[in-house]
This record gives structure tokens, C-alpha cells and sequence, in this order.
């Protein structure tokens, strides 16, 4: 197992800046025994404070993950091999390549790329990767060649491949091309004629604005964002999607919120956005939004963890689950695979946190039944699944096989 985790880079970071522990814990408002535990690799930091240690020694959020992961699962599935071509497609957005045949028709695209979401959605980038330089370029041709509705049609799906690459790059680790991806969400949004679109594009941006820490900046847009879903709803009555889509810009600004650690105003939020799952019939995808009651909930989960309260984040699981009649509350079916992944991933980090070690390995194993290729590239699971071996003391032959895996 490597010995590479996020405590450690934080340590080697904390030193070339010539900080002390308790200098960088005075930066980030934490405890000294805490960075200690963090740095030594006992306790995981959650995603909100690796964004802080980042940005008080100067880099990005990448740095102390170690991402792009370039080993273990890399070597098996290959998947980053696409990103060299993601950049070439995304580089030429407005000047493509020419085709060596014509473009498909529209409609075949389109049905090409309603499965690329779909495939987003469930977290299977592994499938996705290899479609999206080919169709991104065919769209590409389309929607500057053609006029008309078709024009703002071929754009309006080219934004949604835009997101799609958006999400690859991300969850791989490529965070400057993610970034890249979301202006090409914009600049596609801005010319389909769908309000919404462009709603959706913004809310990508100040996402990975949150995921920077940039939490002033993103809280201004995310605020615009609310007051513009509003204006753009007929008679000031939201429809499904409006409400999708706002529902999902209440939930951003709770974790924002909560990484920002003004839990009240994260709570505010959430019961706003808790108002907007009230009007939906079940858990919608609009715009790609996964949104309603269940998303509300964990949303909540996540904010208490971001906030540190693991232990309030698990006591909330339980008194959802006495509505189930089980121990704990379990997310009812049909929810997008990857946010139900992430659910879990969110609460193996925080039994770990509250030292609960055979838990946490349970729910890493159930995010990794529900999406694989989400649970492989994803930061916290390395940084649990590391720190689950090096604690584990029986030498368990079924933690160790997933820490390989996951290519820790």
C-alpha cells in the first residue's frame, strides 16, 4: 500500500511554506491535535478542509489529494487515455477538426448523448470516456453549420456533453480541464435559447467555484441563481424543472454554506430546499439535477460531516431509519447511482471519524456495488480505504483486496 495519502502532502506542503502545525492549524481554524492526526494519517480530513488546508498554503485542492491517479485502477482500465483527446476537442470547441465522414443526422446524436448522461449519471466513465471526443465534434459541426431550431437544439445537447466531459475530468482529477468544460457549458448554454440551460451552466461554475473555496464568489452567483429561476418561471409558479433546478442550487449553497462553517445558514437552505421537494412527485433529474426529498436528506448528512459533526451526520441516519423500521436509514431505490454512491462514500469517511472501522469498509462496498468507476477515482475513498489498512491490526484480507482496487 502506498504510503502517499492527504496528511502526508499536507505535511511535505506545511513544510516547503515553512509553517509550523500550529501556524497552519491557526490558518485553518482547527485544533493542533487535529492537523497532527491529519498529517500522520489517522484521521481523514473532510472535503471542505482539505479545500482550506489548500488555499492556506497556496495550492490547489489536486496537490494534497494526489490527483490525477495515475496508477493502480489506471493501469487495469485505462480510462484517462481519452483526456489528451478531451483537450484537443475542447480546445477547437468553435473551430473543429474536419470530419472524415459527414456528421450523423441530429436525432442520432441526440440518442447517442441522452446515453452518455445516462452513463454520467450512473458514474460509468469508464464506457463514457471513449464516446465523447467523437460525438462532441459531430455536435460541433451541426450546431455551427445548421440555423434555426436545429441549431439551438444541436447546442442545447452540446451542452449537456460539455457537462458530461465536465464531470470526467473532474472525477479523474484533471480539474483544470474541468474547468475548461464548464466555459464550454457556458458558451453552448448561451446559444441554445434555454434560460434553464444557462441557469444549469452557472450553477456548474459556481460548483467548481465551492470546490476551490471561493466560497464568497460562488455564494453571490448560486444567490443570483435563485432569484433568476424565479423570474423565469411563468406566473411566478415553478414548474418540475424549475423547481429541479433550483432545488439543486439550494443544495449547493447549503454545502457551501457548511464548508464555510456557518452551519445555520446551511440548515436555512436546506429547509428551502426541503419547501422545493415538497412540490415535487418523487426524485426528478431534470437538467441532469438529481433533486427531491431523498437528495434533501443527503444533502443534510453531507453538511454535518463538511461541519465535522460525523456524530450528529450518523445519529441523523438512525432516526430516519425508525420511518423504515430499520437501524439505520437506507436510500430508497431508483436514486441516481452516483449520488447514492457518494451518499455512501460521505458516511464510510464519517464511521471512520467516529472509529467505527467495519462500518466504514461496509458502505466503501456498497458505493463501489453502486458505481465502480465513481468509487475507483475518488479521492475520499482512497484516503479511507489508506487509512482502514493502516489501522487494521487482523490484516483483513477483504479491506486489503479493496485498498488494491481502489489503487491505494
Amino acid at each position: 500500500m502506498s504510503e502517499r495519502h492527504v496528511g502526508k502532502r499536507v505535511r511535505e506542503m506545511r513544510k516547503v511554506r515553512q509553517l509550523s502545525v500550529r501556524q497552519l492549524a491557526e490558518r485553518v481554524t482547527i485544533s493542533v491535535s487535529l492537523l497532527e492526526k491529519i498529517e500522520s494519517g489517522s484521521r481523514n480530513p473532510a472535503p471542505g478542509l482539505v479545500t482550506q488546508l489548500a488555499r492556506a498554503l497556496n495550492v490547489g485542492p489536486d496537490r494534497l489529494t494526489g490527483q490525477p491517479y495515475v496508477n493502480g485502477a489506471e493501469t487495469e482500465e485505462q480510462v484517462q487515455a481519452v483526456i489528451p483527446e478531451l483537450r484537443r476537442v475542447l480546445l477547437t470547441y468553435d473551430n473543429p477538426d474536419d470530419l472524415v465522414t459527414p456528421a450523423r443526422p441530429l436525432a442520432d446524436l441526440v440518442a447517442e448523448m441522452d446515453h452518455v448522461a445516462a452513463m454520467r449519471q450512473a458514474g460509468r466513465y469508464v464506457p463514457m470516456g471513449p464516446l465523447l471526443p467523437g460525438l462532441l465534434t459531430e455536435l460541433t459541426h451541426i450546431a455551427l453549420t445548421s440555423s434555426g431550431k436545429q441549431q439551438r437544439q444541436a447546442y442545447w445537447w452540446l451542452a449537456r456533453g460539455y457537462r458530461a466531459a465536465n464531470s470526467l475530468a473532474h472525477k479523474l482529477g484533471y480539474h483544470d480541464l474541468s474547468l475548461t468544460a464548464v466555459e464550454r457549458v457556458h458558451w453552448a448554454a448561451d446559444r441554445s435559447g434555454d434560460p434553464l440551460m444557462q441557469v444549469t451552466a452557472a450553477y456548474l461554475k459556481a460548483g467548481a467555484m465551492v470546490r476551490m473555496g471561493t466560497y464568497a464568489s460562488a455564494r453571490r452567483v448560486l444567490e443570483g441563481l435563485i432569484d433568476e429561476v424565479e423570474r423565469l418561471s411563468p406566473e411566478r409558479s415553478l414548474t418540475d424543472p424549475h423547481l429541479a433546478v433550483q432545488g439543486a442550487v439550494l443544495l449547493k449553497l447549503a454545502i457551501l454554506e457548511a464548508r464555510d462553517g456557518h452551519l445555520e445558514r446551511a440548515q436555512e437552505r436546506l429547509a428551502d430546499a426541503r419547501g422545493c421537494a415538497g412540490y415535487l412527485r418523487g426524485d426528478s433529474t431534470h437538467y441532469e439535477m438529481s433533486f427531491g426529498a431523498t437528495n434533501v436528506r443527503i444533502h443534510e448528512v453531507a453538511a454535518l460531516i463538511d461541519t465535522g459533526d460525523t456524530e450528529q451526520a450518523l445519529a441523523r441516519l438512525r432516526e430516519w431509519g425508525v420511518e423504515q423500521d430499520r437501524e439505520e436509514w437506507e436510500l430508497p431505490a431508483g436514486i441516481v447511482a452516483e449520488r447514492a454512491s457518494h451518499h455512501h462514500i460521505d458516511v464510510a469517511a464519517a464511521r471512520l471519524a467516529e472509529g467505527d472501522r467495519a462500518g466504514a469498509h461496509r458502505d466503501l462496498l456498497e458505493a463501489r456495488r453502486l458505481s465502480p468507476n465513481h468509487v475507483r477515482f475518488h479521492p475520499t475513498v482512497r484516503s479511507t480505504a489508506a487509512t482502514l489498512v493502516r489501522l487494521d491490526r487482523s490484516q483483513d484480507d477483504s479491506l486489503a483486496g479493496f485498498a488494491r482496487w481502489a489503487g491505494v
